[in-house]
């Protein structure tokens, strides 16, 4: 299934995207997509529905982030190895875990603000996994069992805030709209393989990133299995699983950021696409 909440910021409605692509209205099934609808059992339910006796949603409509309710949004550094390198940065000898602010999440064609006086503002495609249910020192063979679903994560950064102003990454990872998620959640039924997902982005409509996961150091059962070594995962919770080459802060000869004004499409096989324009932060 390709879940979905649409609707105005704050009043997102349920749905589903059928086999034709288009938007059916899953609120009269269910309230809300939330945590308690992503174990085996509530998804089961909802692949039993037939998307043909939903209602039909007409019209453009946003599309805000597929989970209501996330927990956490942690994310992986440096996990392709040319993305390490066009970083000049050590390829990691174990996955590097941070975190994005919850209030950085928005819907996938939301606009992106600017902060107030970012130079460094820069774009990374990456995978997303949602976690089906709680998942505690779990072993990299069951790891799997315990993700709900993928989408598309653009973990949206600002380098000088990140690498230049001390401390953790976090700083310049988890501004207002740093963390565009969706547009759908598509469940595990319909992913074959996880690492094998081609990935795009785009900058005013030209090529910056093309990547695939299976060029990923950690793999996305390692990933899970190791995270949960050091904070139990729960239903909802979203992890970015890193991004390859072609970030603004590795172009040569030198590195190209992202202004007000500029638009920033991606997306992953499978997984739908995202379109964003920059705009300026306003009080």
């Amino acid at each position: 299934m390709k879940l979905v909440r649409y609707g105005k910021q704050g009043k997102e409605k349920p749905g589903l995207i059928d086999g034709n692509g288009q938007l059916r209205d899953l609120s009269k099934k269910i309230a809300d997509i939330n945590p308690e609808q992503l174990d085996k059992t509530s998804l089961a339910k909802l692949a039993k529905l037939k998307p043909t006796s939903l209602p039909l949603v007409k019209g453009k409509q946003r599309f805000g982030v597929p989970v209501n309710g996330v927990g956490k949004f942690i994310a992986i550094g440096l996990n392709y190895t040319d993305h390490a390198i066009e970083a000049n940065m050590s390829i990691p000898a174990e996955p590097i875990i941070f975190f994005k602010a919850n209030s950085s999440l928005c819907g996938a064609n939301d606009n992106v603000i600017s902060p107030k006086g970012a130079q460094k503002l820069d774009w990374e495609i990456e995978l997303g996994v949602v976690i089906g249910k709680k998942a505690r020192y779990v072993s990299k063979k069951a790891a799997l069992q315990y993700v709900a679903g993928y989408c598309v994560v653009n973990d949206v950064s600002e380098r000088e805030y990140q690498l230049e102003r001390g401390g953790t990454w976090d700083k310049g990872k988890g501004c207002d709209t740093f963390g565009p998620v969706g547009p759908w959640l598509v469940t595990v039924d319909e992913v074959k393989n996880s690492q094998s997902l081609g990935m795009w982005l785009d900058v005013n409509g030209s090529p910056r990133q093309r990547g695939n996961t299976k060029t990923m150091i950690f793999d996305v059962a390692t990933i899970v299995s190791y995270v949960s070594e050091f904070m139990t995962l729960m239903p909802g919770d979203i992890i970015a699983t890193g991004t390859p080459p072609g970030v603004g802060m590795g172009m040569k000869p030198k590195p190209q950021y992202l202004k007000v004004g500029d638009t920033v499409s991606c997306g992953i096989e499978g997984l739908g696409t995202q379109l964003q324009k920059v705009v300026a932060f306003k009080k």
